[in-house]
C-alpha cells in the first residue's frame, strides 16, 4: 500500500508542477533581491502541487491521520495568502502556534503542562525552520525526500501502515517536485509548501513517538541537518543582537553557496549528511538506551563538527574578500 500511494502522489505532483511551470509560470513570482541566491524571477507555487500529491494518501487508509493533514492544509492556505500578500510575521506565528497547540493537545493529552509547552514550541519551531531552509535550489525538496522516506521505512518496519503511507506520499511528492526544483530551479516551494512540510515533519514525528514506532530523538536525528543549521544560525544572530525575524543570508547552506561551492555541490553535501543522519537513526532507534544515547550524541557532534568546518572556511573567505576590496 505505501508503494501504491507513493506512486500516485508522485504522478499527481509531477503533473501539477508541470502545469505550474509551463502554464502558470507568471503567478506568484519570487523576484531576486539583495538577500536572494537566485538571479531571475521564479514562481513559488510548487508547494500547491506537493500538497495535492500528499492529499492523495487520504484514499489509502490514512483517514486516522485526518487532523495533521487538515492542519497542514490550513497552514498551506494561510501561507498561500502570505506568499501573495505578505502577512505580518506576528499573524503567521500565531497561526503556527495555534496549529502546534491543536496537534499536541489532540494527540498527547493528557500530559504534563510543561511537557506540552515544550512540544508545542518544538513543533512551532520545526514548522518555521523548514521555511528558513528553503532558500537553495533542490535543498528542501531533496531533504524532504530523504527525511520522509526514512519516516516511511521506520513506520513500515514498526507495522504503522497509515503513518508509512502518509510519509511515503510526502517523500514521493517531494521527489517529483525535485525534478523541477534542482539547480537551476524552475519553481520554488514557497511558504505554501515549506510551512506545511515543516509541520508534517514535526507532526508525523510526534505521532510515530506516541505509537511507539520510534523514540522521540529519532525525528530530531533524521532532520538534524535542517534543525541544526536553522537553530545554530538563530542562536548566533540572537547573540549578535540582530533582528532575527528579518531575511538574511547567514545560514550554513547559504554560506556554502556564497563561498563558491554552488547550489549543486551544496545540495549533494546536504543530501549526504542527511542520509548519514537518517541511516544512523534507523539503525539506532530500537537499540538499548545507552546505544540510542550514543547514536544521538554522535549525530549531534557530527553536525556541530560540520558547522565548525563551514565557520572556519567562511572566516577565511571573508578575510580574503576584505583584502581583495
Amino acid at each position: 500500500m505505501p508503494i501504491t500511494a507513493a506512486a500516485l502522489s508522485f504522478i499527481v505532483c509531477f503533473a501539477l508542477v508541470f502545469v505550474l511551470v509551463r502554464r502558470l509560470g507568471h503567478v506568484g513570482l519570487d523576484r531576486p533581491n539583495d538577500r536572494s541566491l537566485h538571479e531571475r524571477p521564479v514562481p513559488r507555487t510548487g508547494g500547491v502541487a506537493v500538497l495535492a500529491g500528499v492529499a492523495t494518501s487520504l484514499g489509502f487508509g490514512v483517514l486516522q491521520l485526518w487532523l495533521p493533514m487538515a492542519i497542514a492544509l490550513a497552514l498551506a492556505a494561510l501561507s498561500f495568502l502570505d506568499d501573495l500578500y505578505t502577512m505580518r510575521s506576528s499573524w503567521r506565528l500565531a497561526g503556527h502556534l495555534a496549529a502546534a497547540c491543536i496537534l499536541v493537545w489532540y494527540v498527547l493529552s493528557p500530559m504534563h503542562p510543561i511537557e506540552m509547552v515544550v512540544l508545542i514550541l518544538a513543533v512551532t519551531w520545526i514548522t518555521n525552520l523548514y521555511n528558513f531552509m528553503d532558500g537553495s535550489d533542490g535543498l528542501a525538496g531533496g531533504m524532504s525526500l530523504i527525511g520522509f522516506a526514512t519516516y516511511a521505512l521506520a513506520a513500515w518496519l514498526a507495522d504503522e501502515i497509515a503513518l508509512a503511507v502518509a510519509a511515503a506520499s510526502v517523500a514521493a511528492a517531494a521527489g517529483a517536485f525535485l525534478f523541477y526544483n534542482f539547480h537551476p530551479a524552475r519553481i520554488f516551494l514557497g511558504d505554501v509548501g515549506s510551512i506545511p512540510l515543516g509541520f508534517l515533519a514535526a507532526a508525523l514525528g510526534v505521532l510515530g513517538w506516541r505509537n511507539d514506532a520510534w523514540p522521540l530523538w529519532f525525528p530530531l536525528a533524521v532532520f538534524g541537518p535542517f534543525i541544526g543549521d536553522a537553530t545554530l544560525t538563530l542562536v548566533k544572530r540572537v547573540i549578535r543582537g540582530e533582528r532575527v525575524w528579518r531575511a538574511h543570508r547567514e545560514h550554513y547552506y547559504q554560506r556554502m553557496i556564497r563561498m563558491g561551492l554552488g547550489h549543486r555541490t551544496t545540495a549533494y553535501i546536504e543530501y549526504a549528511t542527511m542520509a548519514l543522519c537518517a541511516g544512523a537513526a534507523l539503525l539506532g532507534r530500537q537499540q538499548a538506551p545507552g546505544i540510542q544515547v550514543a547514536v544521538f550524541c554522535g549525530v549531534t557532534l557530527g553536525l556541530v563538527g560540520i558547522a565548525a568546518w563551514v565557520d572556519a572556511r567562511w572566516a577565511r573567505h571573508s578575510r580574503a574578500e576584505r583584502v581583495a576590496a
